[in-house]
């Protein structure tokens, strides 16, 4: 069934289908009804009587036109009206009075008086549906504003009492439509646009292969209106009409590994083969020519109502992305094929012309309808409830304050940074020569980082930071040379300003308890052998010994002595591996050599000398054959040997 030839008794009673995705509304007197996924027929038999009935409202019938006009001018119509194109629950007659009950007046002159004003009448139903929202949603509950969203299909569906449905795919319309305004659009597709009728061009580009296509999808006013014996004893006329058609091809990617050579070259570097070469000259070659293509069809282009392109990102640009373009990026006619396509080739391309003009039909009932409509319902995946906020929480933390600085303590805050820089990369000489000149501005030598230095090291020292980094050097020298404090601890003041330290559990130790290596804390233990009068080290420094030279030469010996000790165990076990292994002598008879120097050898020999099979087990045919020429070779110069006088 062509969608732009639908025969006309379908198209009289048709109407939208839409799947239903809220509650079933009952009355407190009624009955469980559910709302139809479609719009019911305006015919109904009721009693045995055929009557009138609105396809909003619920139960809504009518004895004449007259009073269904009445209906549609009422204010619970108007109402079901809107909740209807805002997939709101649909309330009935009773639900609607009890809705206004604490109103005095009506929202809608239609039934007091008839000359209000058309605008103040919707600024009333549209208050009046605000307010049945909230009352309804603190009815139902969480339930409501859990329900889940229905999954957008690439087909448009139709119903036509009394039981046929049609499919048709949603790129075929304009884009951003209303849902009322789709059967308005289905009817006006039936008509001729233009003289020439309606058309389409369809364009496909992947791996070097490109199809293009300007085909007529719906006949000629001439055509169309053409007497029935005019053509009797005829074929058909088709369908469509293909107007321009062209195919070709380039090589642009790599034999079964894909991809085009510009995306290869983007990603790794343009290559220098043979091969890329070519598959760069067939990129050239396929835009140019779909380029020049494009020109000539430019006026059918311009006259086509839809644009169908199959391409990726950078094929696209082939067609739109120069000057003189035959449509632009953004042209509101651009359609993609809604279905997986294959690759693009004249059949391909009227294949997925066929897909696109000729609607889906089923044939279900109403019954079978919602019984659908409720599997489909109950297939939706459950929301997530929505997670309960604590309104204290929700409250922006407040941002630390940060403090404004005078001249001179951002001064200081630059000396500072420079000195920790140092310290921890260990350039003790570029650290002299700073210190030297600015290192008394600070406070001396055993001064505290301040807070408002940049980092987490308030409350440290520089001998603190220089132990932490291993600087054995930058230590000795703050301890010999500076005279730097070992008692000193990080100062606990200065850190309680700083809450977002990471280096809170140092704080109260001494430079030798954050020292992070063996030879950053024999700084220590040396210097309290050679200067142990000046500080409390193994008190207020907490250094637990003293490393004095004896004890330092005496652990060298020891070394010495440990390490001899392991070089002989290594040669005594060398010489029991020696001793152990058998020694394996040949007790075989060896038979006397006769005149000449050659040997006798009883039994079969291969010439060349006695061999072992093990010795070419495992070798491939070829050394097999290398080693047999080599041993004729050792046989043909021993005799020549023994012939010589």
């Amino acid at each position: 069934m062509n969608i732009f030839q639908l025969p006309p008794d379908l198209l009289q009673n048709i109407v939208l289908r839409t799947l239903v995705s809220e509650p079933d509304v009952v009355a407190d007197d009624e009955q469980p009804q559910r709302r139809d996924a479609f719009p019911q027929s305006t015919h109904h038999n009721i009693g045995g009587v055929r009557g009138l009935a609105c396809t909003i409202c619920i139960q809504a019938t009518f004895n004449d036109i007259d009073e269904q006009k009445a209906h549609y001018r009422s204010d619970w119509h108007r109402y079901n009206v809107k909740a209807n194109l805002v997939r709101k629950p649909i309330l009935s007659e009773a639900q609607f009075a009890n809705a206004l009950a604490d109103l005095s007046d009506s929202i809608s002159g239609s039934a007091s008086s008839e000359s209000d004003d058309a605008s103040e009448d919707e600024d009333r139903v549209a208050g009046a549906l605000r307010r049945a929202h909230i009352s309804s949603a603190t009815e139902d509950g969480d339930e409501m504003a859990g329900r889940a969203s229905i999954p957008r299909t690439a087909l448009r569906w139709f119903h036509s009492a009394p039981n046929t449905q049609i499919g048709i795919y949603n790129a075929v319309f304009p884009l951003k439509m209303d849902e009322k305004e789709y059967v308005t659009e289905l009817k006006r597709m039936q008509e001729h646009p233009s003289e020439d009728g309606r058309l389409w061009t369809m364009l496909m580009i992947a791996g070097g292969h490109f199809a293009g296509m300007v085909v007529r999808v719906t006949q000629a006013k001439e055509e169309k209106s053409a007497p029935a014996g005019k053509t009797k004893g005829k074929h058909k006329l088709p369908d469509y009409e293909v107007a321009l058609h062209k195919t070709f091809h380039r090589y642009t990617t790599r034999r079964k590994q894909g991809g085009s050579q510009s995306v290869n070259d983007n990603a790794k570097g343009p290559a220098k083969s043979a091969g890329a070469q070519l598959r760069r000259y067939g990129e050239q070659a396929l835009r140019d020519d779909i380029r020049n293509l494009m020109a000539e069809w430019s006026e059918d282009i311009a006259a086509s109502e839809r644009i169908w392109i199959r391409a990726n990102i950078s094929n696209k640009r082939i067609f739109y992305d120069y000057e003189d373009a035959a449509f632009a990026k953004n042209d509101e006619r651009l359609r993609t094929f809604p279905f997986p396509t294959r690759r693009p080739t004249q059949t391909e391309l009227l294949r997925c012309l066929n897909e696109l003009l000729h609607a889906k039909t089923t044939h279900f009932s109403e019954d079978e309808l919602r019984e659908q409509d409720a599997q489909a319902l109950a297939a939706l995946p459950k929301p997530k409830p929505a997670p309960i906020v604590n309104p204290q929480s929700t409250k922006p933390k407040p941002k630390p304050e940060v403090p404004t600085l005078t001249k001179e303590q951002e001064t200081l805050k630059n000396l500072w940074e420079r000195l920790l820089d140092m310290t921890r990369k260990g350039r003790l000489d570029p650290l002299i020569a700073l210190w030297e000149k600015a290192g008394s501005s600070i406070g001396g030598v055993d001064a505290h980082v301040p807070s408002w230095v940049e980092g987490d090291d308030a409350g440290w020292t520089l001998l603190h930071i220089a132990s932490a980094a291993s600087q054995e050097a930058v230590v000795k020298w703050l301890l010999e040379d500076m005279g730097a404090d070992p008692t000193t601890t990080i100062n606990l003041d200065a850190s309680e300003e700083v809450g977002t330290s990471t280096k809170t559990h140092n704080y109260g130790k001494t430079p030798y308890e954050v020292s992070g290596s063996k030879g950053t804390r024999d700084v220590f233990r040396r210097l309290a052998g050679v200067y142990p009068d000046k500080w409390d080290w193994l008190g207020d420094a907490r250094v637990p010994s003293v490393l004095s030279k004896e004890m330092e030469e005496e652990q060298d010996t020891k070394k010495k002595v440990r390490r001899k000790g392991l070089k002989e165990k290594i040669k005594e076990r060398e010489e029991k591996t020696k001793n152990s292994a058998p020694v394996e002598e040949d007790t075989e008879d060896v038979a006397p050599t006769p005149p000449g120097g050659l040997q006798v050898a009883s039994g079969p020999q291969k010439l060349g000398g006695a061999s072992t099979t093990s010795g070419i087990m495992g070798l491939t045919p070829e050394m097999r054959a290398r080693l047999e020429r080599e041993r004729r070779a050792r046989a043909i110069e021993a005799r020549m040997q023994s012939t010589k006088p």
